[in-house]
């Protein structure tokens, strides 16, 4: 697992293929667009510090948190900087488009709100939704408008292309009326969806040095400045699960990740989800999945 990537991190990675040098953006954010069709064929798992949107035409599979999403036909990603994912791609005809921000981008004018609780970027809803043969032309006429605009040296080119980035959020979220955020409606939803972001932003881990740093309800709750009996009770009321049991639950998922995805040894792995002593771990991890760590590496081999 590669680091979070940042906007100079994409820039050098794809250097080679993009020909591009980390351009700034007036001082009111950051915004680029590109073709797919020059990107590489496999991102690396990570999480990023950028928002992306990318209209697919391609096969491939997408990782992100703890699923993955077989892309078979036309469609629309959407990436924030909480969640990690990869992109694997099926076969090198890979077209499309995708532009990638930053929420200062965004937010200057906006009545959006906070991105990552609204209805495409936040957390637990569907990154993917697959477009038929009009949406497609719609948004592609929008990429297109992106790609032509980028170019020019209209001194207000980029109130334009964050016109276009409105219109091609409002066009998919009118493509998917029941993806619609609802807001909140008591503390106990508020306490809990607070809670639940802030546990996914402890990953992804970076490196076996960069430990865990939030592991039990009582920890979460100070750094939310509420009693831990008020956090349990929210968190359980809303999920009907246990705080605890939700930690356990993003620990193994994490787990299973850097088992899968990196290259690190268990003792690497124990100690960067926190664990003092890497037996630990290991009878941690059985006890939740009936398996060692060793044990389910060699089944994903």
């Amino acid at each position: 697992m590669e680091p979070n990537e940042s906007l100079k991190g994409f820039y050098e990675r794809n250097a080679p293929n993009l020909g591009l040098k980390c351009p700034g953006t007036n001082g009111m954010g950051h915004f680029n667009v590109f073709s797919r069709e020059h990107c590489s064929l496999l991102s690396p798992y990570s999480r990023r510090d950028y928002y992306k949107i990318s209209l697919i035409i391609g096969k491939g599979k997408l990782h992100y948190a703890n699923k993955w999403i077989h892309v078979d036909r036309p469609a629309l990603m959407f990436s924030n900087p909480i969640v990690p994912y990869s992109w694997e791609a099926e076969d090198v005809d890979q077209k499309g488009w995708f532009c990638l921000f930053t929420e200062e981008f965004l937010q200057n004018g906006s009545r959006l709100g906070n991105l990552q609780d609204s209805p495409l970027f936040k957390i637990g809803g569907t990154p993917v939704f697959f477009l038929d043969e009009e949406q497609q032309k719609i948004l592609s006429d929008v990429y297109i408008k992106m790609m032509t605009e980028i170019q020019s040296d209209y001194i207000h080119k980029y109130d334009m292309l964050r016109a276009y980035l409105y219109l091609m959020i409002h066009e998919t979220m009118k493509m998917h009326p029941a993806e619609s955020f609802e807001p909140y409606q008591n503390a106990s939803q508020r306490i809990a969806s607070l809670f639940m972001e802030l546990l996914e932003r402890q990953f992804p881990i970076d490196s076996p040095e960069a430990s865990l740093k939030l592991k039990t309800p009582n920890d979460y709750a100070q750094s939310l400045s509420i009693h831990v009996n008020s956090l349990n009770r929210s968190v359980k009321e809303m999920t009907g699960k246990t705080t605890s049991q939700q930690i356990t639950a993003r620990i193994i998922r994490e787990a299973y990740a850097l088992l899968k995805h990196t290259d690190w040894n268990i003792t690497e792995i124990a100690y960067g989800l926190g664990f003092e002593e890497p037996a630990y771990f290991t009878n941690y991890f059985k006890k939740q999945t009936g398996m060692t760590p060793n044990a389910l590496r060699m089944n994903l081999v």
